[in-house]
């Protein structure tokens, strides 16, 4: 295989064997039996989908939610930014010219909160009559209630698919060295160290190093710390914990990680683990499928799937995800709840989960047998996705300017890797983000 391969967008990557066989699916009941599906029979409704995998799968059996309702569906799919900037042009103006809207909770959540931009699915979920019985609260895994719940207990939204970060492995890199697999912090910088072989060409730890995709890497490292970016409104960037956690990146990306990797986003990390040069990559488990790509590995058959290891304060599953929700101007939201019940469904979320396009927030899906069977990953990999749920913490901060956070915080990191003193980054990158915060709740 050529070294120079095209690299995949982001999008095509989470996409990986989105064919899904219809037989991996046939042993599923359908769950829709106890809501009045067509109350709303002739309503036309308009969907705004981020361009994705979940989108695809959305609009790639949404034929089967117009004959279940008889409702009409629009969908759009629009690129992730260029969704972001449309979205908050036209519930600004309070008169959206869609009624659902498909939600990036990691960056947009306390924004929509903030504008009042959703609906409350709150009487929703309560209501017999709209929603079928296994839609429970307490089947959503608890990262998924902390994005979709604001500070009063209202649902804007429901919870679609998570992303939960975890250490994909080389398992002929850690048997060659003897290296058993690290289930804390202390192990995971020994084995990182042991594992490099700079002579020739390997290197035991890569994450993003880039400005702005580092970001949540040192965050992620931060909750085995037992700290949040954020806690109720008040930055901890600067604190004995974040410096501990921004001491303990600088050591895993100058030690052990390629050269050059302040250049790398999520895409330069995992070029480099395809090519078996790299013993372990920290990034998000939606990365999964083209590892186990024949055309595009060179590690086929030698993927291990951890679980993030424990820190000294704290075992966490770093978490991002997203959501569907109801907009507060639409004239339709009964019915436009109906689409998101379906899109959050079981037989929805199994072919999300089995084509590896997502990863669905309910515990009922990712925890049935019968659904697994049918997944196209490794066992191991639906078993670290299971674990990860247990442990999920939510990575970066819910506040509005969190793409101003990564930047600023970003610039710091990427310093440390130069060699800066974390102690001196942190704080300096602190004082210069607090201002934007602070202009952000005013």
């Amino acid at each position: 295989m050529s070294m120079n391969f095209v690299k995949p967008t982001r999008r095509q990557f989470l996409a990986g064997t989105a064919a899904l066989g219809a037989a991996s699916f046939a042993g599923l009941k359908p769950a829709f039996a106890n809501v009045d599906w067509k109350k709303f029979a002739g309503t036309t409704l308009e969907v705004n989908l981020i361009k994705s995998p979940r989108g695809d799968i959305l609009q790639k059996y949404q034929k089967e939610f117009e004959e279940l309702t008889g409702i009409k569906v629009n969908s759009e799919q629009t690129p992730e930014q260029q969704q972001r900037q449309k979205a908050v042009i036209e519930l600004t103006s309070g008169k959206p010219s869609f009624d659902v809207i498909h939600i990036s909770y990691h960056v947009q959540k306390r924004q929509f909160e903030k504008g009042g931009w959703l609906a409350d699915l709150t009487p929703f979920l309560k209501d017999p009559s709209l929603t079928e019985p296994s839609l429970t609260e307490s089947d959503f895994a608890e990262a998924g209630l902390a994005f979709a719940k604001d500070k009063n207990g209202r649902f804007g939204g429901l919870p679609f698919s998570v992303d939960y970060w975890m250490i994909y492995w080389n398992k002929e890199l850690f048997a060659a060295k003897g290296v058993e697999y690290p289930t804390t912090f202390e192990e995971l910088v020994a084995a990182a160290e042991k594992l490099t072989d700079r002579d020739n060409g390997v290197y035991g730890f890569v994450a993003r190093g880039m400005k702005n995709a580092n970001t949540p890497v040192w965050a992620s490292l931060m909750l085995g710390y037992g700290k949040s970016t954020v806690e109720d409104g008040k930055l901890e960037t600067a604190t004995k914990e974040s410096i501990e956690a921004a001491t303990l990146y600088q050591r895993l990306m100058t030690k052990s990680a390629p050269p050059g990797v302040t250049g790398f986003n999520w895409a330069e990390c995992q070029s480099s683990f395809l090519q078996g040069k790299v013993a372990m990559w920290l990034d998000g488990i939606g990365f999964a499928p083209p590892l186990e790509d024949p055309k595009k590995s060179r590690v086929v058959g030698k993927v291990g799937y951890g679980l993030m290891p424990k820190g000294p304060a704290a075992q966490a599953a770093p978490t991002f995800g997203d959501g569907i929700g109801v907009t507060e101007g639409s004239a339709n939201k009964e019915a436009a709840y109906l689409y998101c019940q379906w899109a959050i469904s079981k037989e929805m979320g199994a072919r999300l989960l089995q084509s590896g396009s997502g990863v669905p927030f309910r515990n009922s899906i990712v925890n049935d047998p019968e659904v697994l069977k049918g997944v196209t990953m490794p066992q191991e990999w639906a078993k670290v996705l299971s674990e990860s749920a247990k442990v999920s913490q939510l990575c970066l901060p819910v506040i509005v300017p969190v793409t101003e956070f990564r930047d600023v915080m970003g610039v710091g990191l990427t310093n440390i890797i130069g060699g800066a003193d974390p102690a001196t980054e942190m704080k300096r990158a602190t004082e210069e983000f607090a201002p934007i915060l602070a202009r952000s709740e005013g």
